[in-house]
């Protein structure tokens, strides 16, 4: 197993997210304050055809923590490839040691969230994928929070299988390995891990590790993760 310190970068997307993306940066520098000690960390967001202050406010939260750079494609995929490309770019270490860890702007993680992907990155994982829970349903039906949570499956084993952009974690030479993020505006998520799988990488789905995402009914991403949401709108359960 490869040995030496661990570099880790947090790469996020936004698009028009002033409201959500200052919550998000919060929770990520917690996660990353809490790896003092055991990896460096910087956070890069990548402002994808923004019409609002994201990039501003990604700018001055990061400091010197990160860096925002910016997109015109308008495609989550790109965003998150540039991102990864951002990283990379920044870092002269090994690639065996750089962790990509990924989430969205409108994402809360815990302070743990970096933490325990390095605890797995540490046993020979190459990529995890974790799962999402909503912060509120208040745009949607009553019946909503119930359908969701009943649908959502995870196994009795701790694991799930699920994957969410928004929490999905990966060592970059998997990743360089399996061609990076794909030039696609939805289900880049799916196409990154089963290329992943493809390769012969390591997987590991852990339901323990969770990030909150928001409960909007429309998105940002075309059939993403908001329109599976309130799809559950259209299903009534039975009295």
């Amino acid at each position: 197993m490869t040995t030496g310190p661990w570099h880790v970068s947090v790469l996020i997307p936004a698009r028009d997210e002033e409201d959500l993306l200052p919550r998000c940066l919060r929770s990520v520098l917690e996660a990353r304050a809490a790896l003092a000690g055991r990896a460096t960390c910087d956070v890069v967001v990548a402002i994808d055809r923004s019409m609002d202050g994201s990039f501003d406010i990604a700018r001055q939260m990061l400091s010197d923590a990160g860096v925002a750079v910016r997109s015109e494609a308008g495609i989550v995929g790109v965003a998150r490839a540039m991102a990864a490309k951002a990283a990379l770019t920044r870092r002269k270490q090994r690639t065996s040691r750089i962790w990509l860890a990924n989430t969205d702007a409108d994402c809360w993680a815990p302070r743990t969230w970096l933490t325990d992907q390095l605890e797995m990155a540490d046993t020979g994982v190459e990529a995890v994928a974790g799962t999402v829970d909503v912060d509120s349903f208040d745009e949607h039906d009553a019946h909503v929070p119930q359908r969701f949570r009943s649908t959502y499956l995870l196994h009795s084993d701790g694991t799930h299988p699920h994957v969410h952009g928004a929490n999905l974690g990966v060592r970059a030479d998997a990743y360089l390995r399996a061609g990076g993020w794909a030039n696609l505006r939805t289900a880049e998520d799916h196409d990154l891990w089963a290329r992943l799988r493809a390769t012969g990488a390591r997987t590991l789905s852990p339901s323990h590790l969770r990030v909150l995402t928001s409960g909007r009914r429309t998105g940002r991403a075309p059939m993403g993760f908001a329109s599976a949401l309130a799809a559950h709108n259209e299903v009534i359960l039975d009295a």
